[in-house]
């Protein structure tokens, strides 16, 4: 497991002050991914030569003096449902196997336009359907923290990925938990944002009305940062919300008082792990000591919740991938 763990903010700083080159900094991240990748088998198509050219001309950009954002120069790892002109974007699929993206999608055109660097597509469960990335048509992705054990899923790859330092931040797509369980299962941070935040134009859709493209990494700050890059309102989506855009790396005053986390109380029963409330309450625990407020609710609607969930997702699954039939996606089957 690598141990080179880098702010991606600080990593960006480091660039523009011209203390490391942007070629260097991707150079690096190769050579951790093809030390690695061979155990861990996070990533399926690697940008090597896209990268290092695009890093080639940031430091251009740095030495000219010209003013890059925050995250400019720093390498993101991207979820293989999301489409980037000219790559494979395979859903972990042999039904895609050849399928190489014409366009990009709303959240790649963010990333290139903050002078961020896609470095890799990695590893996820079969068109999103999994938790452990066990799934994939290709090969099944490790935990790096001991290899015996899964990542979780469906963005296994992403959240192995983060954890193991192949980048700072990752890219990943949330419909029942595929962001936040394989970042609970690696110990990196996993958020699905709030639905329509982030448009889902060229996400490979799975249930539409659940799927939401959101960020790994390693901090608060850098996932703040990151949402900001890839957040706003899309009229290429039609459930993309057209609110006000706030800066969420602003909003990380630092302080904690007043701030209310909302403490379901159908989730602290008895149905519950022991271990996993004990752990759940220590964190309330700390919340509360750094100023936070506690408040339970009810969540009266949580026993119906997953029911729901069971309905909808496997409805619209069955309406997305019936696209994949060979004639306009997919595989056709040779004839014999």
């Amino acid at each position: 497991m690598s141990s080179h763990f880098q702010d991606a903010l600080q990593l960006s700083e480091d660039i523009r002050l011209q203390k490391k080159t942007c070629v260097t900094v991707i150079t690096g991240v190769f050579e951790t991914i093809e030390r690695l990748d061979p155990s861990l088998q996070v990533t399926l198509y690697k940008m090597k030569e896209e990268a290092i050219q695009t890093a080639m001309q940031l430091d251009r950009l740095v030495q000219s003096g010209q003013n890059l954002g925050p995250l400019a120069g720093v390498p993101i790892l991207i979820k293989d449902n999301i489409c980037m002109d000219g790559t494979p974007t395979t859903c972990a699929s042999k039904l895609l196997e050849r399928f190489v993206a014409p366009y990009d999608a709303t959240v790649i055109q963010h990333l290139k336009s903050a002078g961020m660097i896609p470095v890799a597509k990695v590893n996820m469960d079969e068109f999103a359907m999994g938790s452990s990335t066990e799934n994939s048509a290709f090969f099944p992705t490790k935990n790096p923290w001991d290899l015996s054990r899964v990542p979780g899923g469906s963005s296994g790859g992403s959240a192995a990925g983060v954890a193991a330092g192949f980048a700072s931040l990752a890219l990943g797509s949330d419909t029942g938990g595929s962001i936040r369980q394989p970042a609970s299962f690696c110990g990196v941070l996993g958020l699905k944002p709030t639905y329509g935040r982030v448009s889902r134009y060229g996400l490979v859709a799975y249930a539409s009305s659940l799927d939401q493209i959101g960020v790994f990494s390693h901090t608060a700050r850098e996932a703040a940062a990151l949402l900001d890059v890839i957040s706003g309102y899309d009229n290429r989506d039609s459930t993309s919300a057209n609110i006000e855009h706030p800066s969420f790396f602003k909003a990380l005053t630092g302080s904690m008082t007043g701030i209310r986390i909302g403490v379901p109380q159908a989730l602290m029963g008895p149905t519950m792990s022991e271990e996993v409330v004990g752990a759940v309450q220590k964190a309330l625990d700390v919340w509360t000591s750094l100023g936070g407020v506690c408040e339970p609710i009810p969540l009266s609607l949580f026993e119906s919740a997953l029911a729901t969930y069971y309905i909808l997702a496997p409805a619209e699954a069955s309406a997305n991938l019936a696209r994949f039939d060979g004639v306009r996606y997919g595989l056709r089957a040779d004839k014999t």
